[in-house]
């Protein structure tokens, strides 16, 4: 009986870690973009076990540097007293015209700039797909909630007509 490899255990594609729910109700995305993060040891050991929230997080551009600001990652269990700061800056890996693009919609718009997942690609490297989003108003969040229950409605009734 032939022996499986680790990578034929592993699923093909990047694995999610963490994902931010709640950026998706309260702004519209606008843009999307990919960037690698600079991590120390224990946060990438805690990004693997999942240990990652995304909630409060937000993206600076100080200087010509995209930072990763307020997003919680868990003190490493096995760590020493090394360990790293939970809330910590981190900074953001992209192109400088990505970075010249974020900043200046950013700041000629008024948008925000969030973090909506964290993922592993297939290297195992992390990274951090973040947005340009324009914030949503609270009868925009009624609306979508509206228009989701009239498609679950619709779903319903079409399953239930064949």
């Amino acid at each position: 009986m032939a022996k499986k490899n680790d990578k034929d255990k592993q699923a093909h594609g990047p694995r999610t870690v963490a994902s931010n729910r709640k950026a998706r109700h309260d702004y519209h995305i606008e843009e999307t973009f990919e960037a690698g993060i600079v991590l120390t040891g224990t946060e990438i050991k805690s990004v693997r076990l999942g240990q990652v929230n995304l909630r409060d997080g937000f993206v600076l551009v100080r200087d010509g540097e995209a930072w990763l600001m307020n997003v919680h990652i868990a003190h490493y269990e096995q760590g020493n007293r090394q360990n790293h700061e939970e809330t910590r800056r981190r900074k953001l890996l992209l192109h400088r015209r990505q970075i010249n693009q974020l900043h200046a919609e950013a700041t000629q718009r008024n948008w925000t700039i969030v973090p909506l997942r964290m993922y592993i690609n297939e290297a195992g490297r992390a990274k951090v797909e973040i947005a340009l989003a324009q914030g949503k108003q609270q009868f925009d969040k009624r609306q979508d909630i509206a228009n989701r229950d009239a498609k679950r409605d619709i779903q319903r009734a079409l399953k239930a007509a064949y």
